[in-house]
C-alpha cells in the first residue's frame, strides 16, 4: 500500500514498548523503509574498535548514546532517503536535542512527519524485557540496565515527547494491547485502514 505523498514516521516510547515490532509491521503493510538506531548501535558494538567497545559498554549499562552520535546516524540515514520515498525511523528521537534537530532538519527540507508514541507502563516494560533478555540475550535487557533505561526515558525522552506534543505531531497509542491491536491503531492513526 502506498500513499501519494511520501510519509515520514518516527516511533518513540519506553524500552521494550514494541517500537521495533510496530516499525516492522508498518513496513510490511506499506513497503516503507525502516531505519533503526538500536540496530545500528548494536552493529557498531560488535566492532573491535575504540568506538565499538565504548558503544558496547554504554549499551550494556543501559545508557542512551550521546545525542551527537545518534544524530550523526539520523542525518546519515535521512540524507540517504530519496525525496519520494516514505520512511520509518525507529529510535532516533530519544533526547530533547535529537527531537529539536529532527524538527529543524525536516522543516529545512520541507518534509512533514509524525511521531508515534507507543505508551506502556514501567511494569509492562520490566515484564517484556525480562522475557526478551531470556530469548535474545541482549545486554541492555538485564534488570539493572532496564532500570537505567527507564530512568533515562524519564530524564530525557519525556522532554522530547513534550516538544513533539507542543508541535502537534505526536500520536499516542496504547502499547499494552496485542501487537496486532497496536498495529491496527497505528494504521488507523496514519489513515491507512
Amino acid at each position: 500500500m502506498t500513499t501519494a505523498e511520501p510519509r515520514t514516521v518516527f516511533f518513540i516510547g519506553k524500552p521494550g514498548c514494541g517500537k521495533g515490532t510496530q516499525a516492522k509491521l508498518l513496513a510490511q503493510k506499506t513497503g516503507w523503509t525502516v531505519l533503526a538506531s538500536g540496530a545500528q548501535f548494536r552493529a557498531i558494538a560488535e566492532e573491535d574498535t575504540i568506538v565499538g567497545r565504548k558503544v558496547r559498554e554504554e549499551l550494556g549499562n543501559g545508557f542512551l548514546m550521546p545525542h551527537w552520535f545518534a544524530m550523526y546516524l539520523y542525518q546519515k540515514a535521512l540524507f540517504s532517503v530519496h525525496e519520494n520515498t516514505s520512511v520509518i525511523f525507529d529510535g532516533f528521537n530519544r533526547k530533547p536535542e535529537e527531537a529539536q534537530l529532527i524538527v529543524d532538519s525536516l522543516k529545512w527540507i520541507g518534509r512533514e512527519f509524525v511521531v508515534i508514541n507507543i505508551a506502556v507502563s514501567d511494569e509492562h516494560v520490566k515484564e517484556r524485557l525480562v522475557g526478551r533478555a531470556q530469548i535474545e540475550g541482549r545486554s541492555d535487557d538485564r534488570q539493572d540496565a532496564v532500570l537505567e533505561r527507564l530512568e533515562e526515558f524519564g530524564t530525557y525522552t519525556s522532554k522530547a515527547l513534550e516538544l513533539f506534543e507542543k508541535l502537534g505531531v505526536l500520536i499516542t497509542i496504547n502499547g499494552e494491547q496485542t501487537p496486532e491491536e497496536v498495529a491496527h491503531d497505528v494504521n488507523a492513526a496514519l489513515g491507512l485502514v
